[in-house]
């Protein structure tokens, strides 16, 4: 049988299982169905309703504008799949092709699509993050929690992180006229995303808005009542507030913890895959049969050397997907890479920021348009003398124009292409915080090279 065959009867009669069901795994879905895939497709996710929208989760569903079960994802066409969900996977055997559910279930495969996603980090001493009043923001069943407490009008509420989660709680809290403490550890908000001349402008426009912003200080203790509620919380500087609700905002952690034993390169930062969406092992030798897209997968863009960047993105997962499920069911001469230029965008206290690029791989920043005072400006980011990402606030109708800048490596610092430059901007260092930091706000992170990075043993954190 030649390979068109092989493939055509792959097409036809091929076993598919998609581990995670959020975002990218129904996306990819839909697109394995469009390319013309008929076999049995299994569709894998450890919460137990539909796939929904994350990002109104933080955005509208705090303000009480969208209700948290109004938030499922629209299905774009039938998938004809056989869903397996609350029940989480925990094992992959590469050598058998099975999926190991928590439940002692096997799922057969003859490809496998991970988009397992990132979870909340909690609060680090369970009995604090068990008291009523405590709470993280990933699901929908945790917003309409939030919302609810929010609702009933808490006398303070405290954010613990000041990332784009942190932030946008912030901004809502007080769009809602109650009173809001913000603790990061970082010396401003946004630093770890954007950087500290970034962070310095989300800091004044915090306290313009009347936030009670504390950066440089750490949440050590939270302190319950008798009847288990939160009440107090304690800094590392001493000081104490009282409040009825907290927010613990401190990023994410990626799910590979059910793929420590099977041999892939995945940790901390997600799984290392090639342009194609195609898994790595521990060797660095590239899977045929394992594919990742979504907020788990750590990919190499030829833009940023080939470095692999994880990104928290909602049109990364949607194109990575689409990439993943293409390339699963084509030959080889026929498969496309993922080399989008990364966007982002949040809306936080009447500002609309958005940015392109890799903001991270940076080494200086300059305003190029606009007025800082004036929330309305463009910064743009460079590396060794090149434009490799450019953030926006209350401007992003430049945005496509450093888009162009970064696709062909343009030198840095760039011309201001509008009458509002700043007559004085010169570039100043970018001063991101440490890789800590780096894992609790940033929504794009360089991870490292894949050419030069060979591991073959896995020596994973304790926590």
């Amino acid at each position: 049988m030649s390979s068109a065959d092989t493939l055509q009867a792959f097409k036809r009669d091929g076993r598919i299982a998609i581990v995670g069901a959020s975002l990218a795994g129904l996306r990819a879905a839909e697109a394995l169905r469009a390319e013309g895939f008929t076999g049995s497709l299994t569709m894998i996710g450890d919460e137990v309703g539909e796939p929904y929208d994350r990002p109104p989760l933080s955005k509208q569903v705090l303000t009480g504008w969208v209700p948290a079960g109004g938030t499922t994802l629209p299905r774009r066409r039938d998938i004809d799949a056989e869903w397996l969900l609350g029940v989480p996977a925990d094992g992959l055997d590469l050598a058998t092709n099975h999926v190991h559910l928590a439940d002692g279930r096997e799922v057969p495969f003859d490809r496998v699509l991970i988009s397992t996603g990132v979870r909340a980090r909690p609060w680090f001493v369970e009995s604090e993050a068990d008291l009523d009043g405590v709470f993280v923001v990933r699901t929908r069943e945790h917003a309409d929690g939030l919302q609810r407490a929010l609702a009933a009008g808490p006398s303070r509420v405290l954010v613990i992180g000041a990332g784009f989660t942190g932030s946008e709680i912030a901004s809502i809290c007080r769009e809602r006229d109650i009173p809001v403490t913000v603790a990061e550890l970082a010396p401003a908000p946004l630093v770890g995303a954007l950087g500290a001349m970034i962070g310095e402008v989300a800091s004044d426009m915090q306290r313009a808005h009347g936030v009670d912003l504390r950066c440089g200080v750490k949440v050590t203790h939270l302190e319950g009542d008798a009847q288990g509620h939160f009440r107090r919380a304690h800094f590392s500087d001493g000081s104490t507030i009282d409040a009825d609700v907290a927010v613990v905002a401190l990023g994410g952690i990626r799910n590979t913890d059910w793929l420590r034993d099977s041999g892939l390169a995945a940790g901390v930062w997600g799984i290392a895959c090639d342009t194609g969406c195609r898994a790595l092992t521990l060797d660095g030798l590239i899977t045929d049969d394992i594919f990742v897209a979504g907020d788990v997968a750590r990919c190499p863009n030829p833009i940023y050397e080939y470095r692999l960047i994880s990104l928290e993105h909602w049109a990364n997962a949607v194109e990575q997907a689409e990439v993943a499920a293409h390339n699963m069911v084509s030959a080889q001469a026929d498969r496309w890479p993922h080399l989008s230029i990364p966007t982002f965008w949040s809306i936080q206290f009447g500002v609309n920021i958005k940015s392109v690029g890799v903001p991270t791989f940076a080494d200086e920043v300059v305003v190029t348009q606009g007025s800082v005072p004036d929330h309305r400006f463009v910064a743009a980011y460079g590396y060794q003398g090149r434009v490799t990402a450019a953030v926006s606030f209350n401007n992003a109708k430049w945005l496509d124009h450093y888009r162009q800048l970064i696709e062909t490596a343009a030198p840095f610092p760039p011309p201001c292409p509008t009458p509002d430059g700043p007559a004085d901007a010169k570039p100043v260092p970018v001063d991101f915080p440490s890789p800590q930091l780096l894992a609790q706000g940033a929504t794009v992170v360089v991870t490292g090279h894949d050419p030069s990075e060979r591991r073959v043993t896995a020596a994973w954190q304790h926590r």
